[in-house]
């Protein structure tokens, strides 16, 4: 089975939309999906009202979700680990132990070669357009990552 992490900051938007959208496209006998964020502010939390609003609307239920903090376990947990932005690639790399972790961690838009900036934007200061930015862009990019690791 091929285990895959998706982290972003508090672990409330943009990861869990990527788990969702990712999950809801991998046949779950194959494919584990998670999410994780660098910080603690939201463990225990459901997704933010707008990324379970916006996942509702595309026919995903992301509610169930609880957001959790990243740890250096999750090296050994997961396959491939997808950050979302520069400043989680960096939190993600500076815990990691050796270059076989550090080999796992990707820029989840890295592989988007229609986006030049590689940084996922964060929705949460803004309003619901932001979160459907997102979800589109993920959405997007889940179909991109999902046929390098088909092929």
């Amino acid at each position: 089975m091929t285990r895959i992490l998706m982290v972003c900051l508090g672990n409330i938007c943009r990861s869990p939309l990527a788990h969702g959208i990712m999950q809801s496209k991998l046949p779950e006998d194959l494919f584990y999906i998670d999410s994780a964020g660098t910080a603690a502010y939201h463990i225990g939390n459901a997704p933010d009202k707008r990324s379970i609003s916006v996942a509702k609307q595309n026919g995903l239920d992301i509610s169930a979700q609880n957001a959790r903090q990243f740890k250096v376990s999750d090296f050994d947990t997961f396959d491939f680990i997808y950050v979302m932005d520069q400043s989680n690639y960096n939190d993600i790399i500076h815990l990691a132990r050796n270059a076989e972790d550090i080999n796992k961690v990707e820029l989840f838009l890295e592989g988007n070669t229609l986006i030049e900036n590689k940084n996922m934007p964060d929705p949460y200061y803004g309003g619901q357009d932001g979160f459907e930015y997102v979800f589109n862009l993920i959405n997007e990019t889940c179909d991109i990552l999902i046929k390098k690791l088909i092929d």
